[in-house]
């Protein structure tokens, strides 16, 4: 297991800090998840509960967000939405609170069987359709991390770093027209709900179908082009045209959205900022698909 911060993330400091904080589940089993994520270390806890684990300071300040407001948003949303059952406290051998969920059952739609992904992205649209329309007083606004509900340009300095240290692998020309295109627009609207961080890492199939949304560390309410970059990262062409037809939302914020996708994908392929190997081999799939699907619509 990884260290994070100095602090060794493994089975071992799961099981005691759950026999320390949650006696009742002392005697549930604790093992890491096949597949764990880059903000927190993620453990099953018995059959039914799993324990996530911020794996640095910044991802910790999350903690109390997703406690607070998952609850009051998971009745009003069509799929499954991760159900908080405690919080963690820090200790003397880990510095930060963590979480205890419910476990949903379904593979990542980054490795799981879709049965059709035209459905699949319509599935998608829906969801951002209802947790757009939810009432967003009171809510957070505060980016954090790799959060993306601030204004874009907020990463203009370190896009164009990147476009500069990619131009002889990319096509730098059409990336900064893509990046300025972006600029120029502005949601013009109340904030929204947006997730996030809207990747094939946090959304659950079953039975081919979407089932669950999962990760809402990036919670908050802002400009709903941030969880549009999706469109690129992992639908194909026919699908990323169904899932933008069925969104009701306006030319700029997919432009915003197209460059939301570039962003994150340039500082990864240019190695900007630390990430994983499965994140650094899909940046410079989004690249080329956002900078061929923008080309198609000149």
């Amino acid at each position: 297991m990884e260290k994070s911060e100095g602090v060794n993330i493994n089975t071992a400091l799961v099981r005691h800090l759950v026999e320390s904080q949650f006696p009742q589940w002392k005697d549930l089993p604790v093992q890491p998840v096949a597949i764990g994520g880059w903000d927190n270390r993620t453990f099953h806890l018995g059959k039914h509960m799993l324990v996530r684990m911020p794996s640095a300071e910044e991802y910790s300040l999350k903690v109390k967000k997703e406690q607070k407001w998952l609850p009051i948003l998971s009745p009003l949303l069509p799929l499954p939405i991760p159900e908080p059952l405690a919080i963690g406290e820090p200790a003397a051998n880990y510095p930060w609170r963590w979480s205890i969920y419910r476990w949903i059952e379904g593979e990542t739609a980054a490795c799981g069987y879709i049965a059709d992904l035209d459905n699949f992205a319509i599935s998608l649209a829906q969801f951002l359709i209802e947790l757009q329309s939810i009432d967003t007083t009171g809510g957070p606004q505060e980016p954090q991390s790799f959060s993306q509900i601030g204004v874009l340009a907020t990463y203009d300095s370190e896009t164009r770093q990147a476009i500069a240290v990619l131009k002889n692998k990319i096509d730098a020309v059409a990336a900064i027209d893509i990046w300025e295109k972006a600029l120029e627009t502005t949601w013009q609207n109340s904030p929204v709900w947006v997730h996030g961080d809207v990747s094939s890492g946090n959304l659950l199939v079953q039975d081919g179908k979407l089932s669950a949304v999962i990760d809402f560390g990036g919670l908050g309410i802002g400009d709903p082009a941030c969880d549009l970059a999706i469109a690129w990262k992992f639908f194909q062409k026919k699908s990323r045209e169904i899932f933008r037809e069925t969104l009701p939302l306006d030319a700029g914020t997919w432009a915003r959205g197209r460059g939301w996708a570039l962003w994150k994908a340039l500082i990864v392929a240019a190695g900007l900022v630390e990430t994983n190997a499965v994140e650094a081999a899909q940046a410079w799939h989004t690249i080329d698909e956002v900078i061929k699907d923008f080309k198609c619509r000149l």
